[in-house]
């Protein structure tokens, strides 16, 4: 994941704020017109709905700390979840149902905002082509901007949350542009093809240019893990085996992957620490592992057999496995009294599909946090099986 984040006093600045685009850890992905969260601090975060998902607030204690108390503005196109935790009752956390796709449901509902004094975008849309999602995208954040810049005239930071393809590219091009050698460093140049992350970058530092502000890019991935618990819930009901859609690449190399709650303390860590203002950050979790380690541990979570990789014959797509699935899935949720959802709402297949399908080692560097201060890490196999069971006590799959 990497995120860019600029102070609003020198815009400047150049960088993002980047996270490994992979697992575990992270929101779901998809939705569009999310938002940003205002922290006296007063944080204004957007896309709760969007790139990090429906991840809310869950610790009181980063309400507390690194430059708090934060009063904390979460905006998204949706209604709060119905399995939000507590703490996102009270003042400490309002939320803030806005279109960011509507410049006119942005104005009405951002411009009363104007205590805030950070903001974290961490909002994406998806759309059929690149060129569709540069316009859709950049959209969205301008309209977030072009109202909260001159609402709120203490305005100090803004975080913005990319993710990996600034370093091997859009969708649509994997396998088709030559990518960065990896392990990705932020200081590596932009590949040479259209990428909404960029325009992003060049929309905010433009925003930014119109009054003294700062920030810093940041990128993120989507939920795996919600899309895979969900995947083996269904093997459960089916009594079919839990079985690897992938390649061998991934199945055998190296992975890494991004803990939300990390991403969460690496934001806020970058937009209260002067030394790490203006500048772009890597974010994953400071470890490795293998997928071929972690199969295991899910089909144990969920109580099947599992089957690992078997030879490129034997590669499927999780899309077309789970096509007609979806009255199942609507039984699954009635019977075991889970959150109501569709299917298409908690299984995000060709996102799995791209991930386990790419015949190529993605490892972020984590260096240059290291080197600004941020010494924050995650133990991946424990994030796995806690995200997991979080997936479980929401009432998210069985």
């Amino acid at each position: 994941m990497r995120h860019s984040d600029f102070d609003s006093d020198s815009a400047g600045g150049g960088g993002r704020h980047r996270r490994g685009e992979e697992e575990a850890g992270r929101e779901r992905g998809g939705g569009g017109g999310g938002g940003a969260d205002a922290l006296r601090k007063r944080g204004a975060g957007g896309g709760r709905d969007g790139d990090r998902g429906h991840e809310p607030p869950r610790d009181p204690a980063p309400l507390r700390h690194a430059g708090g108390p934060w009063k904390v503005y979460a905006v998204s196109r949706n209604p709060r979840p119905s399995w939000s935790p507590p703490i996102c009752d009270g003042p400490s956390v309002e939320h803030v149902q806005c279109d960011l796709s509507d410049p006119d449901d942005a104005a009405a509902k951002l411009s009363p905002l104007a205590d805030v004094t950070h903001v974290f975008y961490v909002a994406w849309t998806s759309r059929p082509s690149e060129d569709e999602n540069r316009a859709a995208n950049t959209a969205m954040l301008r309209n977030a901007l072009s109202v909260l810049v001159p609402a709120a005239p203490n305005l100090q930071h803004v975080c913005l949350q990319t993710g990996r393809k600034h370093y091997v590219g859009p969708f649509e091009a994997l396998g088709r542009v030559p990518a960065h050698d990896p392990p990705f460093h932020e200081d590596l140049p932009r590949l040479d093809v259209p990428n909404f992350y960029y325009d992003l970058e060049d929309a905010l530092l433009d925003e930014l240019s119109k009054r003294p502000s700062s920030s810093s890019p940041v990128s993120c991935a989507m939920n795996l893990v919600e899309t895979l618990c969900v995947y083996a819930a269904i093997c459960r009901r089916e009594g079919a085996k839990l079985r690897w859609p992938g390649g061998r690449v991934t199945w055998e190399g190296f992975s890494d992957a991004s803990d939300a709650d990390l991403v969460a303390e690496h934001q806020i860590w970058a937009a209260v620490d002067p030394f790490a203002k203006n500048e772009a950050f890597n974010c994953s979790d400071g470890d490795v592992y293998k997928w071929k380690h972690l199969w295991p541990i899910l089909a144990d979570q969920f109580g099947v057999d599992w089957v690992g990789y078997e030879g490129e014959e034997k590669r499927f797509k999780l899309a077309e496995a789970m096509e007609g699935k979806e009255q199942l899935w609507a039984e699954m949720v009635t019977e075991h009294e889970l959150t109501p959802t569709r299917l298409d709402e908690v299984g995000n297949w060709w996102f799995a599909d791209i991930m386990f399908g790419y015949d190529a080692e993605h490892l972020d560097s984590m260096n240059k946090s290291k080197e600004h201060g941020f010494l924050g890490f995650r133990n991946t196999v424990s994030s796995f099986n806690t995200w997991i069971d979080k997936m479980k006590a929401y009432k998210i799959v069985p």
